[in-house]
């Protein structure tokens, strides 16, 4: 998806710039641990809402737990192309 792209592109740039008073540089520099536990309150959040049944606030934390993971995955220096590679290689 190419807002997927997009997204990722403005991670990337705050990783390498780390403006003053960015989030996903706060992120990065607190380390992959503070990214996990980032993920792992996001994840929950997914299941609450899921659990409530409010479509649009289970859409709210969905994004937020893709966007976390897709922090989790520039910091590793793992690409949205490298996430497409493996979920093709499922489908054979």
């Amino acid at each position: 998806m190419e807002i997927i792209d997009e997204v990722f592109e403005i991670i990337l740039e705050r990783k390498k710039e780390a403006p003053e008073g960015s989030y996903v540089a706060q992120l990065m520099f607190g380390g992959q641990e503070k990214i996990l536990v980032k993920i792992e309150e996001e994840s929950a959040e997914v299941i609450q809402a899921a659990r409530i049944e409010i479509r649009e606030e289970l859409v709210h934390e969905i994004a937020d737990l893709i966007f976390h993971v897709l922090v989790l995955m520039g910091y590793e220096d793992i690409t949205p192309e490298d996430l497409s590679a493996e979920l093709r290689s499922r489908m054979k």
